[in-house]
C-alpha cells in the first residue's frame, strides 16, 4: 500500500501550552481514518497544519508525488450572481456534463443548477463546495466536520458516497454514526498525543476500556502484594532473626512500581435546570405563514406543542427548519397566521451561528456572568462553568482563544444559567465532541422544559426526540411514529430513488444503444446505394475516357464537361461514403 501523506513530531503549542507534542502518523491508499479527540485537543489545528494553513512549531507534514488533496474550502468564494454550475466551472476548469454528472451525486440537478449559489441554503451551499472539491479528482480527502449544517438526506448522501469512494479520507466529524459507518481506523487526539488504531470506532472506545480497566486491575494486584510485604516488613522488621528477610522484602516492595494512569479527561456534566411544571399547551399554531418580506417559505402551519414536548424538527436544508425556530423564538414575525404561546414562559433560543456573535474579547467568566443576569450568584456561575469543563484559569481567558466546541459549551451553559421552560436548538451539537454531545443529549431527555430542536447527529436525535415535526414542501405537520421510523422512511426513499435513477439511467443507455443501432442499419443502407451509385457512375465514367482514348483528336464540350462533373460527383460521395463509415 503506497503512503500518501505523512505527519512526522508535529509539535504545535499555544500561549506556552502545548495543543500537539510529536504527532505521528501516515495515511495510505483506500485507508478511512476518524480523527477524533475532545474539544480543544487540537484536531483542527493538525488538519490546518496539514493542509499548509498554519505553521508548526516543529516537526513535518510530507505530501507523496501523486498525492491529490480534496478539501473543502473553509471560506466562501462564491462570486454574486455566480451560479452553482457557473462556480463548477470556474473551480474545476471541466466540462459543463462533467460538473453537473458529480453534481448529481448530491442531487443538485436541472434547476439547481442554474440557482444563483448566494441564495441556496447552507446545506447546499456545502454540497456545492462537495462537489467543486470531488470536480478536482482527489485521492485523499481531508474533511473537518463535512456533516456540520447539512440536512439528513444529504448526510446519508454523502455518508452513501464516501462508504464506496475508492480513495482516502482523514475525517473529522462529531457525528458518532456518521464515523461509525465512513471509518474503518482511527487516530486518537489526548493530551498532545496521536494513537492509531487500526479498527473502528465502537472498536477502539472498547479497546479503550478494557486497557482502563486491566490497568486498574494489575495495580489493585500490585497494591495488594505491596501491602502483604509492608506488613511483614512492619511485624518482623525490628526482629533480629527475621531482620534480613525483612530488609529483602523492603527490597522487593521497592521494585514494584504501579502502572501509571493519567488523570480521566472530564466529561460535561450538564444538569438543565427545571422548568415550571404546568401542564397544557406551549404552542399554537392557526394558519401560520412564515418566511420573510419577499419569499413564503411555509403555510398553512396548524400545530399544537404540548409542555414538556421534545420535538426533532426535520426536513431537507433550505425548507425552513431554522425560519420556522426564528418565529418561534420572536426573532422573525410570521408574514400571516398567529402564534399563541402559553403565558410567562421563559424562551431560550441557540441558533447555529450562535458562536459568531460572540464578543472575543469578553472573558468566559463575564460572559457567563452577564447571561445570568442582575440576580446571579458566583457561586452559580463557578457550578455551571465546571459543568462544562471551564477551569479557574479558563474563565479568564479572552473568547477568542477558544476552540469552535468551547465556544459552542460556553453559549449553552449561557442558556442553561437562565433557567428557560422553551428550549429551541438549531444544530446545538455542531463543534461538541462525543462525549459532550452525549451528556447534552441525556441532559435535554430528562429534561421537562419543551425541547424543539434541529439536529444532524442521529444517536443525539434519537436520545432526545419523542416525536417528530417534519418540514417539506412548503408545509410543517406533525408525523406519527418517533425519529427511527423517520430515518427509516427516509433510507427506503434513498433507496428508491436510487433504484429509480439507476433504472433511468439504464432505460437511457439502452435508448441510446438503440438509437446507434438504428443509425448503424440507416448508415449501412446508404452506403449500399452510395456503393451502387458509384458503380454506375464510375462506368460511366470509364466509358467517356475510353472515347476520348479512342478519339484523341475529338473536341466534344458536352462530353468533356460530363467527365468533370462525374469526377466531382464521385470524389464527394466517396467522401460521403467514408463519413458514414466512420459513424458505423
Amino acid at each position: 500500500m503506497s503512503v500518501l501523506l505523512q505527519v512526522q513530531n508535529i509539535k504545535k503549542s499555544f500561549a506556552g501550552q502545548a495543543v500537539l507534542d510529536e504527532v505521528s502518523f501516515c495515511i495510505g491508499e483506500r485507508q478511512k481514518i476518524a480523527l477524533i479527540g475532545r474539544n480543544g485537543a487540537g484536531k483542527s489545528t493538525l488538519m490546518l497544519i496539514i493542509n499548509r494553513i498554519t505553521k508548526a512549531d516543529e516537526g513535518e507534514v510530507i505530501i507523496s508525488e501523486g498525492t491529490r488533496l480534496g478539501i473543502i474550502e473553509q471560506e466562501d468564494d462564491f462570486l454574486e450572481d455566480e451560479t452553482v454550475l457557473e462556480y463548477l466551472l470556474r473551480k474545476s476548469d471541466k466540462e459543463a456534463w462533467q460538473c453537473a454528472k458529480t453534481a448529481s451525486i448530491f442531487n443538485l440537478k436541472n434547476e439547481r443548477l442554474e440557482m444563483k449559489v448566494l441564495e441556496l441554503s447552507g446545506g447546499f451551499q456545502m454540497r456545492v463546495k462537495l462537489t467543486a472539491m470531488l470536480l478536482s479528482d482527489p485521492n485523499l480527502l481531508l474533511l473537518d466536520e463535512p456533516t456540520n449544517y447539512l440536512d439528513l438526506s444529504t448526510m446519508l448522501l454523502l455518508e452513501n458516497f464516501l462508504i464506496s469512494y475508492k480513495g482516502a479520507c482523514l475525517i473529522i466529524s462529531h457525528d458518532r454514526r456518521f464515523i461509525k459507518n465512513v471509518c474503518k481506523e482511527v487516530v486518537d487526539i489526548e493530551r498532545g498525543k496521536a494513537y492509531h488504531f487500526p479498527g473502528r470506532l465502537e472498536a477502539y472506545l472498547a479497546f479503550k476500556r478494557e486497557k482502563l480497566e486491566e490497568v486498574q486491575k494489575i495495580n489493585k494486584k500490585l497494591g495488594k502484594k505491596k501491602a502483604k510485604l509492608q506488613k511483614f516488613i512492619d511485624r518482623f522488621g525490628a526482629k533480629a532473626s527475621k531482620a534480613k528477610q525483612a530488609k529483602s522484602k523492603e527490597k522487593q516492595m521497592k521494585r514494584i512500581e504501579m502502572i501509571a494512569i493519567e488523570n480521566s479527561l472530564k466529561i460535561a456534566n450538564i444538569k438543565i435546570p427545571e422548568a415550571t411544571n404546568r401542564k397544557g399547551f406551549a404552542y399554537r399554531n392557526l394558519g401560520l405563514e412564515i418566511g420573510y418580506k419577499d419569499k413564503s417559505v411555509a403555510s398553512d402551519i396548524e400545530v399544537e406543542i404540548s409542555r414538556g414536548e421534545h420535538l426533532a424538527l426535520l426536513g431537507d436544508n433550505g425548507e425552513g427548519k431554522s425560519t420556522y425556530l426564528k418565529t418561534l423564538a420572536v426573532r422573525l414575525d410570521p408574514i400571516a397566521g398567529k402564534i399563541r404561546l402559553s403565558k410567562n414562559l421563559r424562551i431560550a433560543y441557540y441558533a447555529q451561528h450562535i458562536s459568531r456573535e460572540l464578543n472575543g474579547q469578553e472573558t468566559v467568566e463575564r460572559y457567563l456572568e452577564r447571561k445570568a443576569g442582575n440576580l446571579f450568584r458566583i457561586e452559580q456561575v463557578m457550578k455551571m462553568a465546571g459543568d462544562f469543563l471551564f477551569s479557574s484559569q479558563d474563565l479568564k481567558k479572552p473568547i477568542s482563544v477558544l476552540s469552535g466546541g468551547e465556544k459552542a459549551r460556553l453559549c449553552l451553559a449561557g442558556i442553561f444559567l437562565q433557567e428557560n421552560d422553551i428550549l429551541l436548538l438549531d444544530e446545538p451539537t455542531n463543534h461538541l465532541d462525543f462525549e459532550t454531545a452525549e451528556s447534552l443529549a441525556l441532559a435535554l431527555a430528562e429534561s421537562n422544559a419543551t425541547v424543539i430542536f434541529t439536529s444532524h447527529d442521529r444517536t443525539f436525535t434519537s436520545i432526545v426526540s419523542e416525536g417528530v415535526l417534519e418540514v417539506k414542501k412548503g408545509r410543517i405537520k406533525r408525523l406519527y411514529g418517533d425519529y427511527i421510523e423517520y430515518l427509516e422512511r427516509l433510507l427506503d426513499e434513498l433507496k428508491i430513488k436510487k433504484t429509480e435513477e439507476k433504472k433511468k439511467e439504464e432505460n437511457k443507455k439502452k435508448e441510446e444503444r438503440k438509437a446507434i443501432y438504428e443509425k448503424s442499419k440507416k448508415n449501412a443502407r446508404q452506403m449500399q446505394r452510395i456503393e451502387k451509385n458509384l458503380e454506375d457512375l464510375k462506368k460511366e465514367k470509364d466509358e467517356l475516357i475510353g472515347f476520348f482514348l479512342e478519339n484523341p483528336t475529338s473536341i466534344d464540350l458536352e462530353k468533356q464537361n460530363r467527365l468533370k462533373e462525374l469526377e466531382q460527383i464521385i470524389i464527394d460521395m466517396e467522401s460521403e461514403w467514408m463519413s458514414l463509415a466512420y459513424e458505423y
